[in-house]
């Protein structure tokens, strides 16, 4: 009678049990990643009233079994439902990351300080020194860091991955080594026939990520498909002259061009209005017409003048329109003027490149200097001969093969830019960058970006796999601690991919509690219950009848 209650007390306990298991799955229903646990029953120890006896063959009677009274129940095992993943939540935040297992099930591993964990709730962020820690608890996300001499994650013993830090906050600068020159130059634009010629600029920077600017001018030499670049001067970023031609003891063929001496600068065949060439006679006037006053050519000043005294003198730039440049040049004694049959030449030194072009479709052919037959698609930007030192700058390649001579209705569109003409990526050049942002890849990498373009790795989260994840131990803040069952964390950890498991930025693991099962255990356990409760009420009343009997 007593066995029945007792057994009775234990399946009230052991229902207790299960419920208890139920109503913290319930509670944690929206615990990110929290995973389920399930009571398994198991019977207890059995009162032997009578032992199994075997079969006789003497006496013909059969063998009869054990009698045996079983005295309860208890509880056999909690099983975690760890290896069941939780649906997705989108957050959108770049540090929460959700776990996605293949054929493994991967935990992030974090320390507390004294030991590492590990958890599914991937839900971080950096806090106030750099690391990246658990948003619930402040516990550091382990990993792999960069190894400084390549670059290239270093997979040892897992350290807590600190991503913002005064080494990673900026990103180093490079040097430009690669520009190119691309679009239409067309032979009718003003500014390719004027003496300036079309003045293009090209920035780029140094090792140390300073920043210039280059200005060159392209010019038509008056003769079909045939064009001339040079180097006008260097400037600062502020706008300061960093390097003139004209001042400089370095020479400009040292830097930008090839020397060609005695070459034509310039050829104008047409007078200004208020002045009459008569070609006939070979004559200068002053006026519309012959009846003006007659001037002539004096080689001795670079000028005009007239016969009368004192005589009026006319200079080059008021009869022919000639550029304040030019004007200084033939008045510096670097270029010569002389007027044959009404036409002015002007010729002289120069530094720069002819660049050639097609005649029968305006395509590129070379550039290089003037007087070369084996021109090629590039020339060189020395800039390594200027500089506080030899290192400050690299040389720049500069490709032309990009240009085209065509007809655009008198407007060039020709630009200069950093980069190689392929990719317009090689060898751009960067300034000093500085972090304006981190990610986590799908394996994990940790990479920051900054405003000069450059992504840098900044380290890699590692997981941890384990034969029997569901041996772990639950210690509360969502972590999980290994035990003799589980298997050991080898300190080093996996990459995720391994076996084709997967991180996902901004989403978490949701719980993997299911309500509906849930509710349906909730009723079999109340049945539970209530079947024992019935049973000391039964074995009471049958108690009670006994004490009754002496009445």
């Amino acid at each position: 009678m007593m066995r029945s209650m007792y057994s009775a007390v234990s399946g009230l306990k052991t229902h207790q049990t299960k419920m208890d298991v139920i109503g913290n799955n319930i509670a944690n229903v929206n615990t990110v990643a929290f995973k389920s646990s399930s009571v398994v029953f198991q019977d207890v120890l059995y009162q032997m009233t009578s032992n199994a006896s075997g079969a006789n063959a003497a006496t013909g009677t059969g063998g009869v079994n054990a009698k045996q009274i079983g005295l309860g129940v208890t509880t056999g095992a909690t099983n975690l439902s760890i290896t069941t993943s939780g649906a997705a939540e989108t957050t959108g935040r770049a540090f929460d990351i959700r776990l996605s297992d293949q054929s493994t099930t991967n935990f992030f591993v974090v320390n507390n300080g004294s030991e590492n964990l590990f958890t599914r709730a991937g839900s971080f962020y950096v806090d106030g020194a750099g690391n990246l820690c658990m948003t619930s608890t402040g516990y550091t996300v382990m990993g792999w860091q960069v190894d400084p001499t390549t670059g290239n994650i270093k997979k040892d013993t897992v350290s807590a991955l600190r991503v913002m830090q005064t080494s990673n906050l900026t990103s180093p600068p490079e040097a430009t080594t690669q520009a190119n020159v691309s679009g239409i130059i067309d032979k009718n634009d003003k500014d390719v026939l004027s003496d300036k010629g079309l003045v293009k600029t090209l920035t780029f920077f140094d090792n140390l990520g300073y920043s210039y600017t280059a200005r060159f001018a392209m010019k038509s030499t008056g003769t079909d498909g045939k064009y001339t670049v040079e180097l006008e001067k260097i400037l600062n970023s502020d706008g300061t002259t960093f390097y003139d031609p004209e001042t400089s003891n370095v020479d400009l063929s040292d830097i930008f061009g090839a020397k060609t001496t005695n070459a034509t600068l310039g050829t104008y065949s047409q007078v200004q209005s208020g002045y009459y060439y008569d070609s006939a006679n070979d004559k200068f006037y002053v006026g519309s017409d012959a009846n003006g006053t007659e001037i002539s050519w004096n080689p001795a000043t670079n000028s005009f003048t007239d016969g009368q005294t004192p005589a009026t003198t006319h200079s080059l730039k008021q009869v022919y329109g000639i550029s304040n440049a030019m004007v200084a040049k033939i008045t510096g004694n670097k270029a010569n003027a002389t007027v044959t049959n009404g036409t002015l030449t002007i010729t002289g030194d120069v530094t720069d490149y002819a660049i050639d072009f097609s005649t029968k479709d305006g395509t590129f052919t070379g550039v290089g200097a003037r007087t070369s037959n084996n021109k090629t698609n590039t020339v060189t930007l020395n800039m390594s001969k200027l500089g506080n030192n030899p290192t400050q700058f690299d040389d720049i390649t500069i490709d032309f093969s990009g240009l085209k001579d065509a007809n655009n209705g008198g407007k060039s569109t020709a630009v200069m830019s950093t980069g190689s003409i392929d990719d317009g990526v090689t060898g751009k050049g960067k300034k000093l960058g500085a972090m304006i942002g981190i990610s986590i890849d799908n394996n994990g990498l940790i990479k920051g970006t900054y405003d000069n373009g450059n992504t840098e790795i900044l380290g890699q989260i590692a997981v941890a796999q384990f034969a029997n994840a569901s041996g772990l131990e639950k210690v509360g803040e969502n972590c999980y601690r290994t035990t003799l069952n589980s298997g050991e964390f080898d300190g080093i950890g996996v990459e995720i991919s391994a076996d084709g498991s997967s991180m996902t930025s901004g989403e978490l693991e949701m719980s993997n509690v299911d309500l509906s099962t849930e509710f349906t255990q909730m009723i079999i356990t109340q049945r539970g219950f209530q079947a024992n409760s019935r049973i000391i009420t039964t074995s009471d009343t049958l108690l009670e009848e006994l004490v009754n009997l002496k009445r």
